[in-house]
């Protein structure tokens, strides 16, 4: 054990142990208290060279623990996190997308026994959940960020779950050697993490028993075409869509007042490629040129055909550009003798740009035979084709294919979504390669993770009281697709033949996606917000309405608008009362009506949304229930019931 000296200086220099206070802030409290010492409680034996650590506290950060400085030796010491019980199982889930938090939130609804409640460790490498299907109005500005990516932190406020935000460097399973890991250790495996933290699942005892879950989902896959990791921008995460936004900003400013045209090429036309198109088409309007690559001669090849009719129809009236059956070459920067060489003509269709902007080529191939090559020029490349995987770079490099992988990356599973060959391990979403009844792959959508997490919650449930699992059958509830600020597509698979276009897609779409949020406090919030926008866009759009037009054409263009505002809060403010809503939730929404300066709420509220707080604060609306109704476990994931993208 490495020595430790403790010491209450508020002066003292501290060098944060891997990745700074913070991440320490994290670690210590939890077990602070738990523990009858600092070395039992954090720290493992460790048969590598010694260090020695400081832990500092002062009255700023008393309350939130302390820090670690590296005091002597040269080899960092990994950290062995100790479960807080030993008597309760763990189960340890990787990953905070849809397919991870969810099954958490899943695993918080359920009834345990006191005796059999599981601890549950949450990592992720971001502080945010995404909700990745709503990603496009982040460009639209229809939403805002708070609302679709909602700390972690706050989700789970009100849960037994404890969260750290590390990115997961190595996976060592051992539970395939044998019903005691191996011959000289009962350990099931170990997670490794970037910080230096170590999670060990033991699995030899009933009251060890840990299971780990795969949810890490995938990255975009830049490295098949030259250039396109150094000149592209993805569009999967948030950090991609804030990068994609300011370098729209940056292009509508630079051109801004000027005769400049604005040229994007968008690389795929999946639904993301299709959606995106849309969204940035309606944004730059008449200052810019989209077009949208896809080596397919048809866009959202498995999209059903109404839903593919629908989006043409709207890209066809945005004038956005399609260059069907061709694969991109390669992507490269515009070099001066490209930009001076007129009569190369790089671009047939060139178009006059401000010159102290960055420009690219695309060099485009037919995927058939008998067409020629296209060369074209963008300001901004977009790109939404491929993804993979973490799940190979995690393996060892002296002990790979521990894991089953398929060529993609995913973990085989079998139909109760444990990896084969690994009984203590589930894996969903991106990280599984799980197979329908024809023998095809599951689509890695964000509907076939909130499935797969449902089902996750109760096999984790069911195997820790001795019960059968469950196989998972996944459920097609429909498609899904947004194309712009008042445009979507939704066809639903339990109404053959309907589909939902333009204003009143978006608005069933809208709340779809509302009721699949996570956490009941999160949805009331973004309910409120959104409802509230719904109203001030009415007023606006009537407003301008009745300048531009006489009294009885207000009322003919208005009428529509206002039904649907109308519609959607209903249902929006429905929704909100048929669920059971405890007092706990109510007392967060009253704090989050009285502080409209928030940092997650920017907005300022309507005095009809003030109103609703002296309401929910009278009499009639106190005690432990809204409106009578008795508060039960419920399914936080929604995983079946409505439709997601």
């Amino acid at each position: 054990m490495s020595p430790i000296a403790v010491t209450a200086s508020a002066t003292t220099s501290l060098l944060a142990f891997h990745r700074g206070a913070k991440q320490w802030n994290k670690i210590i409290p939890s077990y602070w208290r738990r523990s009858s010492g600092i070395g039992s409680s954090l720290f493992a034996n460790s048969h590598r060279k010694p260090l020695q650590f400081r832990f500092s506290t002062s009255a700023a950060n008393e309350s939130s623990g302390g820090v670690a400085e590296e005091i002597s030796g040269s080899e960092k010491l990994p950290i062995n996190f100790v479960w807080s019980d030993n008597k309760k199982p763990r189960v340890c889930i990787l990953g905070g997308g849809f397919g991870g938090l969810y099954t958490a939130l899943r695993l918080e609804s359920l009834e345990w026994p006191d005796d059999k409640k599981p601890q549950i460790v949450l990592v992720d490498q971001s502080e945010r959940f995404v909700f990745k299907p709503m990603l496009y109005e982040l460009l639209s500005g229809e939403v805002e960020e708070w609302e679709i990516a909602p700390r972690f932190s706050d989700l789970l406020a009100n849960s037994s779950v404890q969260f750290f935000k590390d990115r997961v460097k190595l996976l060592q399973p051992s539970d395939h050697l044998g019903t005691n890991g191996s011959n000289t250790s009962s350990c099931g495996g170990t997670v490794h993490l970037d910080s230096g933290l170590l999670i060990e699942y033991d699995w030899y005892d009933l009251h060890y028993l840990t299971r780990l879950v795969l949810a890490l989902g995938a990255e975009a896959k830049l490295d098949v075409v030259p250039g396109a990791a150094e000149f592209a921008f993805p569009f999967t995460t948030l950090e991609d869509a804030r990068k994609v936004n300011d370098k729209l900003t940056t292009l509508e400013r630079t051109t801004f007042g000027k005769d400049f045209q604005i040229s994007v090429a968008i690389v795929g036309c999946g639904y993301s490629g299709v959606e995106l198109a849309a969204t940035v088409a309606e944004r730059l309007q008449n200052k810019g040129i989209i077009r949208a690559i896809n080596v397919d001669p048809i866009i959202c090849p498995n999209a059903p055909p109404s839903n593919r009719e629908a989006a043409l129809k709207v890209l066809s009236s945005r004038k956005v550009e399609l260059l069907l059956g061709y694969f991109v070459r390669g992507i490269r920067r515009v070099s001066e003798s490209d930009s001076s060489d007129t009569s190369a003509g790089v671009d047939e269709n060139h178009i006059e740009v401000a010159h102290n902007l960055e420009k690219y080529i695309l060099e485009l191939q037919p995927a058939e035979r008998g067409i020629q090559n296209k060369i074209i020029e963008a300001d901004l490349v977009l790109w939404t084709v491929g993804s993979k995987p973490p799940l190979p770079q995690l393996e060892p490099s002296d002990f790979p294919f521990v894991l089953p992988l398929n060529a993609r990356g995913q973990a085989e599973t079998d139909e109760t979504l444990r990896v084969k060959g690994h009984p203590r391990i589930f894996a969903l979403g991106d990280s599984s390669a799980l197979r329908d009844s024809n023998g095809r792959i599951l689509p890695a959508t964000a509907q076939v993770a909130f499935q797969q997490a449902d089902f996750t919650g109760w096999n984790l449930w069911a195997a820790i009281n001795g019960r059968p699992l469950l196989p998972f059958r996944f459920q097609n509830l429909g498609e899904m697709m947004t194309l712009g600020r008042y445009d979507a597509a939704i066809s639903p698979s339990f109404v053959e033949g309907l589909t939902l276009e333009g204003p009143i897609g978006h608005t069933a779409r809208k709340l779809a996606y509302l009721i699949r949020l996570p956490t009941d406090e999160h949805k009331l919030k973004v309910g409120i917000s959104w409802l509230t926008k719904s109203a001030i866009d009415s007023v606006s759009l009537l407003q301008s309405t009745l300048t531009k037009t006489n009294t009885r054409e207000s009322v003919i263009i208005f009428f529509p608008s206002l039904s649907l505002s109308v519609f959607f809060p209903s249902l929006s403010v429905f929704f909100l009362i048929s669920n059971p809503i405890r007092t706990s939730t109510l007392r967060h929404l009253l704090q989050f009506l009285r502080c409209p300066g928030d940092e997650n709420h920017t907005r300022s509220l309507s005095p009809s949304v003030a109103n609703l707080g002296s309401l929910l604060e009278s009499d009639q609306m106190r005690g432990n229930n809204l409106s009578g109704l008795v508060p039960s476990n419920t399914n936080s994931t929604g995983a079946r019931g409505s439709v997601a993208s």
